[in-house]
Order: C-alpha cells, then structure tokens, then sequence
C-alpha cells in the first residue's frame, strides 16, 4: 500500500527548514528529524495493519472447532458517472475517501467467554480495494477493537466508533449514500480506546481517539467525545442523542492527510433516528469548530422498506454544510434491493448544488458467511 500523506508530510517537513542560507546543520538535523517522524508514521501503519490482519488469521484459525465465532467473505464491484468530469470513476463519493470503492476482504467476529457467559469480543474487518486515482490497491482496516464487558461497563481499545452522533450506532460501512463524517464532520471509525454503558433509559458512552480516521497518527492529535442518549431501536423503535467533541485533530480524507499539523476541534450535536412500520427517518445535527473554522451541517434521511422482509429500500436524503465561511447542500437519493440473502444491488443519485455535479453511482455487494 502507498501512503500518499506520508509523501505530503515529508514535503511539509522540508517546507519548515529550506528558505535558511545559514544554519546548515541545523537545517539537516531538522529535515532527518522530520524525515524520520514520517517513516516512524508509515512504519507504525504498516505494522499495525499485518499485525491487525496477522491476529485475525490466528484467532480464526484457532476458532476452527468452536461455535462461537463469525467470518463473512465481503466483496463489492462499485462504478460511478460524474457530469463534472464527464468520465466514469469508480467510487462512490470522493476518490480520496475510502468508502465505497471495489473491494474483496473479510469480516470476522469472535466472542471470548467463562464459566458466567461471554465477556469479551474481537472484531476485525479488513478490505483490499482498488484506489482509482493511484491506479493501485489499498489496504483498509475498519473494525479493528478487542471489547471486554468489565460489568460496570463496555470497555474497548483499537479501530471503532468514537462517541458522536449517528455514526456511533449507525452502521453504513456497505452503503452508498454518505453521513456526516463523509464530509468532514466527526469520524465513522478512529483509533483508541472508549466505554459505553447501556441504563433502562438509554446509552452513554466516552471515548478518547486520535482524530485521524482510518490511518494512526501521532503528532499530538487528539479527540475526546461523549454522548448521551435515550430510547433502543430494538425496543423502543427510536433513539435520539445528544454529543460533543473536543481536541486537536488532523486533516484526513480516508487514508490520505492533507496536513499533520494539529489544531483545534470542538463540536455539538444532535442526532435522533425513528423507525415506524415500513418508514426510517434519521437525522444528525452539528456545529462548532472544525481544525480552528466555524463548521455546521444538518442531515436528514428518509426511507421506506417495501416488499416481503423489507427487500426493496427507498431514500432520499438532503444534506446543508457550512464550512469555511460557505454554503453548500447535497440532494442525494437512493435504492437497494436484496436479490439473495448473501447479494444485493444499490445505486445512487447525487447533486452538488456547489458545482452543479450530479453523480450516478451502482454497486454490487456480496456478504456471504463462510
């Protein structure tokens, strides 16, 4: 896999020491250091990564005779039309994000458990996809967490859901139309460590993370987030949240850093879903501080599950965003039929109304248990 950010860091860390005609030591001294905090990062990934993959190959392995694991064979085929640039790509919303792009990887659920029931899980979902714009494949990792039920808590430690609106409970790793953190706004998965505890009313969960989203990087990036929340799906057929964030992020799209330099993040939200008969509504709310600019978006989907089991699904969604001092919305709507239990077919439509960009974009989904 090749990391572009580690490219564009390298290129920052020698933008910060040439322009010195004296100093010539000091200035190599500083670019090998900086030079070295992007191999250290590069290296840390990669690590990361075979060592994730490497621990789900033996955990799988060594749950062979058991009953309490679950391994799904995931693959996607995913082309898109775009009128701004008259071509077909294939991803689903930007190239540099990382859903949804073709792909074939696995996803891998094992229950750890004692004489008193199960305390603990590792999950582990891995994808190898074709990376458009670089002609290349690229390694991702979503859930990547060890979780251990600690009684007076669910703690977990790796790659998982920070603390913040819809994305905390909204799982759209195989969808095509795009949340909030699609667009800046808080993260879909990070790294580091969180809790959460369910009470007769609702949920409340905290975690700590590093602010990067897909890649782990250390350059004194941090995110700490808390919700609160109230209803279940399960149960009460809604769940309605309140959220804030606050720390010191980078500025990512997928795996690519477009600068390491931390700076200040501090976010509130709204988020509430509703599930009535055939119908879904679900809405996220945001504002505050994005990396030191003034930031707000409002979300809003709606859909409804027609045929037996809910195998047809109808969306549409708008989607408002202020960032940077400008305006912008998105009108995107979608449909999904499940043509197998293991297959199913999507495709989308979205407009920008910035630059008048409308996409067309199919994919084929396979998730079939092995």
């Amino acid at each position: 896999m090749t990391y572009n950010s580690n490219l564009h860091s390298s290129d920052i860390c020698v933008g910060r020491v040439v322009g010195s005609s004296t100093y010539k030591n000091i200035r190599l001294r500083r670019l090998l250091a900086c030079r070295l905090d992007v191999i250290l990062n590069a290296n840390w990934n990669k690590f990361l990564i075979s060592l994730l993959v490497l621990s789900g190959v033996f955990l799988m392995a060594g749950s062979a005779r058991a009953a309490d694991y679950l391994l799904y064979l995931e693959a996607q085929g995913v082309a898109g039309y775009s009128t701004e640039t008259d071509e077909v790509d294939y991803y689903s919303h930007m190239p540099e994000e990382a859903m949804q792009k073709p792909s074939v990887g696995f996803d891998f659920l094992k229950r750890f458990s004692g004489d008193s029931g199960d305390f603990g899980a590792f999950a582990l979902q891995y994808r190898l996809a074709y990376d458009d714009p670089e002609d290349q494949l690229q390694s991702q990792v979503y859930n990547a967490y060890f979780k251990y039920k600690a009684g007076w808590s669910d703690l977990w430690v790796g790659h998982n859901r920070p603390a913040f609106g819809l994305s905390s409970y909204f799982d759209t790793h195989a969808l095509l139309l795009p949340t909030l953190p699609m667009y800046g706004f808080g993260f879909d998965r990070d790294w580091g460590a969180g809790s959460y505890k369910d009470f007769d009313w609702g949920n409340f969960s905290l975690s700590v993370t590093t602010g990067t989203g897909m890649p782990a990087r250390f350059e004194g990036n941090y995110l700490a987030s808390a919700r609160i929340s109230r209803g279940f799906l399960s149960q009460d057929n809604y769940n309605a949240g309140l959220s804030v964030s606050y720390g010191e992020t980078l500025a990512v799209m997928g795996y690519e850093v477009m600068s390491d330099e931390p700076k200040p993040t501090a976010l509130g939200g709204v988020d509430a879903t509703y599930l009535w008969d055939i119908f879904e509504v679900r809405c996220d709310v945001m504002a505050g501080e994005i990396r030191d600019e003034s930031a707000a978006a409002v979300f809003l989907r709606g859909g409804v599950n027609l045929m037996e089991e809910g195998r047809l699904k109808l969306e549409a969604q708008p989607v408002y965003l202020k960032t940077d001092g400008r305006d912008n919305y998105q009108l995107a709507a979608g449909l999904s039929y499940q043509l197998t239990g293991d297959i199913a077919m999507r495709t989308m439509y979205q407009y920008d109304h910035e630059t008048a960009d409308q996409r067309v974009v199919v994919q084929v989904y396979l998730y079939k248990r092995i």
